[in-house]
């Protein structure tokens, strides 16, 4: 079985899968071995965990390094014995309320949008099958707008409406795309970019008719920051971490062999339109939390999964190394802001877009489909 990781077109075929191209782009698949726990054995791949604990020691140094800038500049034994409640009560102050919630947001943020990336690129079989082309990252940013523009509620009522705006937009994409029984494919693609163009314009109306002030408000929540966060923006998608990327582990085998095809796919035993409501719906909601806790995130759920399944070489859909994958592109690209020669602090959805953007032109470029 091999997957492209380039964009297809409609008349070339099925639209194919990025998340497990590695016969066809990168080499042959690496070699798997089977852990045997009483009954029960597991398959996995030695590569893919070689590459997974590099991404976590990478995320983890990153996270160091961000823990110990900003404009008081401490040191990593500062970082280390604030975080155990030791030393100066400044120092505590800053590591623990400020930035330990922020580079948890960011952690937890990442592997929401790569695992989520990675569901969708996979139920869809297009490498443009992210959360955020296909019109639920604008979702949530419109129930977001909304909120802020008609209502001005506060922070946590903007988190409720995002999560609210991106699951309304999902079921609309989801039941537009639904065709006999069974959705996915280009359909969803081509459905969910023009629901997104939809809601894109609506939040144009809603910033051009609401207050100055708070639609200036809006207009900073639209431009995705990791500035100011708290515990009360970590915990909640830290939770959905816990709680919602282990559905999509457990969705993993099933959506690589639903890639083989329908009728393949069940004649495996896998009920694929079950599977694949299931794997949305966690998608969705780890999207709409992401979105909640950091605003619209461009391109993260685009390129994390596809950079994954480089480095693996595997052809099963990359939901945990993709996880991974984006919390290290998230905290890198928030050092990233802090770092650069500006004296304006650049909002991480701009960040991500800028390399995101460059990226996807390098995607299309080396497509021979496109």
């Amino acid at each position: 079985m091999t997957r492209t990781a380039e964009p297809a077109s409609p008349s070339a075929g099925p639209p194919a899968s990025p998340s497990a191209s590695a016969a066809a782009a990168t080499g042959t698949a690496s070699r798997a071995s089977t852990l045997a726990l009483g009954p029960v054995r597991l398959r996995w791949s030695r590569r893919t965990a070689v590459v997974a604990l590099v991404l976590t020691a990478l995320a983890a140094l990153l996270s160091v390094c961000a823990l110990q800038t900003g404009t008081l500049a401490l040191g990593f034994t500062d970082v280390l014995g604030a975080l155990f409640g030791v030393g100066e009560p400044r120092t505590q102050t800053v590591v623990q309320r400020i930035r330990l919630p922020r580079t948890l947001t960011a952690l937890a943020v990442g592997a929401c949008l790569g695992a989520a990336g990675a569901a969708f690129q996979s139920i869809s079989r297009n490498a443009l099958g992210s959360p955020d082309i296909i019109g639920f990252t604008t979702g949530a940013a419109t129930g977001a707008v909304a909120q802020i523009v008609l209502f001005d509620g506060g922070p946590v009522a903007t988190a409720g409406w995002a999560v609210g705006g991106g699951l309304v937009a999902a079921g609309a994409v989801y039941l537009l795309s639904l065709r006999g029984g069974v959705t996915g494919g280009y359909r969803l693609v081509l459905i969910g970019i023009g629901v997104g163009a939809m809601l894109g314009a609506l939040n144009t109306v809603l910033l051009a008719k609401g207050d100055s002030d708070l639609a200036a408000q809006a207009h900073l929540w639209l431009s995705g920051s990791l500035a100011a966060r708290t515990w009360g923006h970590a915990l909640p998608v830290l939770g959905a971490v816990l709680v919602l990327l282990p559905v999509l582990l457990a969705c993993a085998r099933s959506l690589s062999l639903m890639e083989m095809g329908e009728d393949a796919a069940r004649a495996l035993g896998i009920r694929t339109e079950r599977t694949r409501l299931v794997a949305m719906a966690a998608a969705v909601g780890l999207t709409a939390m992401a979105t909640a806790a950091a605003g619209p995130i461009a391109f993260v759920a685009l390129a994390a999964p596809q950079l994954a399944v480089r480095l693996t070489r595997a052809p099963a859909v990359p939901i945990g190394t993709g996880a991974l994958m984006g919390a290290v592109l998230m905290v890198g690209s928030d050092l990233l802001t802090q770092h650069l020669p500006l004296r304006v602090a650049m909002p991480i959805g701009l960040m991500t877009g800028l390399v995101g953007g460059v990226y996807l032109l390098w995607l299309l470029t080396r497509s021979r489909q496109v």
